[in-house]
């Protein structure tokens, strides 16, 4: 009896050994596998017999057994990569994602996503990435879903205001008398360029998000610190109810004053009235069309002036017109201002916002798992929110296959939030987590287990030959 249980004693450890070694080649086999963990594994001996003594009962091991198999879940080493997509965690935390069209989740590691032909963000086996849509504000919207990528092209957005820096030449001389009374839309050149001393130009975008030039034509006035000013576009885009290729006013839209101190040369008063449009048979006469903005009410709420162009039919636009200041009890000049000094009249600055339509160049994501695209109208817009799960016993977690875990009842439900929020970590774009997986500590495990299995056959060849000499007992 005590030689046969001896026989499967050696067994047991032959056994055990073998299914060690299946973990330690299972490990150095996915010594290259992206958010690979490393298993572990330890004994235990088995029930013990009983035997009768001359003292009494005593115990007789009967071999060993598997303990345990343990996932390894610590932190993987980094690889940089070129693609953006490339996710990588650094502390805890597992990706989460779905079977497209179905509601079976699973958890993992491995980074390495990308976006499908249907905008949907995957994993190699077109699992879909979990994570919230964001609003304009970045802010998330709704709850955890797949994230797919709708925003490929990006609405343009009117201007609303245009930013014009000049310095006019203080030496100038006026070259008309009034200079809005010089304009004729219904001419090949509405202002012939011997009437006025200065112009600059700059772009402005409609709803639609095309553009159209704002050109300002700056003359000396009658006085020394005074210049005259209008503000006009092109008369074949002025879409104002009346403006035509024929009418005089067409593309006229707001003239007005700048005044200077003769000492320092910087701005001091500012006047402006606006064509609204009533009469555009004529410039000057039609005086009923001119809108005088006189008191501190006219002026939009950061206090400017403004004008209102019309490219499309039916549709003002309000502008403001910043020259660097603006009025509140008084004209308060900006850091950088319309100024009038003795050298040739320049443009200082100029600027403009709004945008036009623009398509989606590239892909970025924070640290923060936040998603957004980078627009050729030069808009960077919020996306997605990539999200993360963690759960209380990762080892109760389920090996599924494919770089996969799922939830069971013994790793409790998974708890989702932000990345870098409530003990998760934080995202690493362009990268990926390599495997954890130690080759030198596989290695010796794998001598260690080697010499245990070559013992444990030992131990089964020698109770075979004490078998054969108590059976050879008997001849």
């Amino acid at each position: 009896m005590s030689l046969t249980s001896s026989l499967f004693s050696g067994i047991s450890g032959l056994t055990t050994l073998g299914n060690s070694l299946q973990i330690i080649g299972d490990n150095i086999s996915n010594v290259n596998t992206i958010g690979f963990k490393s298993s572990s594994f330890a004994f235990q001996d088995r029930l013990a017999q009983a035997i009768a003594t001359q003292s009494g009962t005593a115990q007789i091991g009967r071999g060993t057994a598997l303990s345990d198999i343990t996932s390894t879940f610590a932190q993987g080493s980094f690889e940089s990569t070129s693609n953006a997509t490339d996710l990588a965690i650094g502390g805890d935390g597992f990706f989460i994602v779905e079977e497209l069209a179905s509601e079976t989740t699973y958890y993992t590691r491995a980074g390495n996503f990308r976006f499908n032909k249907d905008g949907y963000l995957v994993n190699p086996e077109g699992h879909v990435v979990q994570g919230w849509a964001l609003d304009s504000s970045g802010d998330d919207s709704g709850s955890v879903a797949d994230i797919k990528l709708s925003s490929f092209t990006s609405s343009p957005s009117a201007s609303t205001e245009v930013t014009m820096i000049t310095n006019l030449d203080a030496d100038a001389t006026s070259q008309t008398t009034e200079l809005a009374a010089q304009w004729n839309g219904s001419a090949t050149t509405p202002l012939a360029a011997t009437l006025y001393n200065y112009q600059t130009v700059i772009k402005v975008y409609d709803s639609l998000g095309s553009t159209h030039d704002v050109t300002i034509y700056y003359d000396k006035g009658s006085s020394a610190n005074v210049w005259e000013y209008i503000v006009t576009c092109d008369p074949s885009e002025d879409a104002r109810t009346g403006a035509s290729s024929t009418s005089i006013a067409a593309g006229m839209l707001a003239k007005g004053t700048l005044t200077f101190s003769a000492s320092s040369g910087a701005l001091s008063d500012m006047t402006m009235s606006r064509f609204s449009g009533s009469d555009f048979s004529s410039v000057a006469a039609a005086s009923a069309a001119w809108d005088p903005q006189t008191t501190a009410s006219d002026l939009s709420t950061n206090g400017y002036f403004t004008f209102q162009p019309s490219f499309l039919s039916g549709v003002a636009m309000t502008l403001e017109f910043d020259i660097g200041a603006n009025y509140d009890s008084a004209w308060t000049n900006d850091s950088l201002s319309t100024t009038q000094f003795s050298k040739a009249s320049t443009t200082t600055y100029q600027s403009a916002d709004g945008y036009g339509a623009g398509d989606l160049q590239s892909v970025a994501v924070g640290t923060d798992g936040v998603m957004t695209g980078n627009y050729s109208n030069g808009q960077l817009l919020y996306l997605n929110r990539v999200a993360l799960a963690k759960f209380i016993d990762v080892q109760g977690l389920h090996k599924v296959g494919g770089n996969l875990y799922q939830a069971t009842r013994e790793s409790g439900d998974a708890i989702t939030n932000r990345p870098g929020t409530n003990g998760l970590g934080s995202i690493a774009p362009n990268s990926l987590e390599q495997s954890n997986v130690d080759i030198a500590d596989e290695f010796v495990k794998m001598i260690v287990s080697q010499r245990g299995f070559q013992a444990n056959s030992k131990i089964i060849s020698t109770v075979d030959q004490m078998l054969q000499e108590t059976i050879q007992m008997k001849r």
